[in-house]
């Protein structure tokens, strides 16, 4: 099978629109699934790293937070669309380890619940579920 080539302004337009729809559905999803969890009961009081107070995170903040990474996992589709030799894998392994590693920051969170911290940890795979993959079928192979 012959890969079409695609012009490189038209590929890098298509990833930000991608990465833009894509980050909005992850944002809401990830959201969403906060807010059912907090409707069931999960506190969402967390703190940072070492901390000894946690404190609530407010209503938008998990789609706040999806929002800023969906655009950082963007210029990455784009910048290894145009310099790796193998985009698509390459985007998949590097954004699958990186969502692995994001789960240090709940896992760390001072004076947080362990309900708390599985509910952060769930809400990057409810994230990333969505926008990795989008990014991934708009790589070249």
């Amino acid at each position: 099978m012959t890969a079409i080539a695609i012009p490189v302004r038209k590929r890098r337009l298509g990833l930000v629109r991608m990465g833009a729809l894509a980050g909005v559905a992850g944002a809401l999803a990830a959201e969403l699934f906060a807010q059912l969890c907090h409707g069931a009961g999960v506190s969402l009081d967390a703190g940072g790293v070492g901390a000894t107070k946690a404190e609530a995170i407010p209503v938008g903040g998990f789609a706040e937070v999806t929002l800023m990474w969906a655009a950082v996992g963007t210029v990455l589709a784009i910048a290894l669309a145009r310099w790796a030799k193998h985009p698509q894998r390459t985007f998949l392994v590097t954004t699958v380890t990186l969502t692995v590693l994001s789960f240090l920051a709940p896992i760390t969170a001072g004076a947080t619940a362990t309900s708390t911290k599985i509910v952060l940890a769930l809400s990057h795979v409810v994230a990333a579920a969505i926008i990795v993959p989008a990014l991934a079928r708009r790589l070249p192979r």
